[in-house]
């Protein structure tokens, strides 16, 4: 039986700008009600324009961060973001195989919102066959699925279903795609299993702040999914948690471009 308070583990890169990667994710964590540990993938120098640059730690650090923690903590739920390259990919692999935690959702982070890549072309066939058959939850935008598939991104909601029904074959166990690259005035995500599919809409909230959004959803389901009786409660919880992070990001003064959510909306 879980603890009162999960222990939730984020495997991803920094964002200095405070607005994604590990900082969403921790400060996501704790609003939600689970302690956040961590594991860097990449620092990156950014900020609410976008991507300056990035440095990719040696693999064996990220090896000796995954031994560490996992050797000394016991986690309920890890959350995956930016990997970077092919090697890490491997290398976290390799540590879920080890310690086998019992919930992880799988952000496929690829590209950021101002157009830097996030992780190296030859990594996506490692992401593709290491880790999705590992993942709980696999929670790609339209590009991001349209790239593990190799084929267009979606247009539609029909689309969508259908390499979200390939990234089943491929491997994955559950897939969230999320349709916020669709040209509409709903932002409708589908949840898609083998025994079958769950449609979660949300209206398209008209707020300039939303750097940050699909790290704050995986990491909202992670630290959820310890928590609720089943995954689409898990979702439904954690699209309710970002719509209202979105909506209260204007109280916030963060940068002149794209700015963060308000994960602490209920407190501040």
């Amino acid at each position: 039986m879980s603890r009162t308070i999960p222990n939730v583990l984020t495997i991803a890169g920094s964002d200095s700008g405070g607005g994604a990667g590990i900082q969403a994710d921790l400060k996501t964590f704790s609003a939600l009600g689970a302690y956040g540990a961590s594991v860097v993938t990449a620092l990156t120098a950014q900020n609410t324009h976008g991507v300056v640059a990035v440095h990719v730690p040696d693999p064996a650090f990220v090896t000796a961060q995954l031994d560490a923690v996992f050797g000394d903590i016991q986690f309920e739920a890890v959350k995956i973001g930016m990997l970077a390259n092919a090697q890490i990919v491997r290398a976290v692999a390799h540590a879920l195989r080890r310690y086998r935690p019992p919930y992880v959702v799988l952000d496929t982070v690829m590209i950021s919102k101002s157009g830097h890549a996030l992780l190296a072309p030859d990594a996506v066939a490692a992401l593709r066959s290491e880790l999705m058959p590992l993942a709980t939850l696999v929670t790609p935008n339209l590009p991001e699925a349209a790239a593990l598939v190799d084929a267009e991104p979606a247009a539609d909601e029909a689309a969508m279903l259908e390499q979200a029904q390939t990234l089943l074959t491929l491997g994955a166990r559950a897939v969230l795609m999320k349709g916020g690259h669709l040209p509409a005035s709903e932002s409708p995500d589908w949840l898609v299993q083998a025994d079958g599919v769950q449609r979660f809409g949300a209206a398209r909230l008209p707020v300039p702040h939303t750097h940050g959004t699909g790290c704050t959803l995986s990491a909202a389901i992670a630290a959820l999914m310890p928590q609720r009786t089943d995954l689409a409660n898990a979702i439904a919880d954690a699209k309710a948690y970002l719509l209202d992070a979105m909506r209260e990001s204007e109280r916030l003064t963060v940068g002149s471009g794209i700015g963060p959510l308000h994960h602490f909306y209920r407190w501040w």
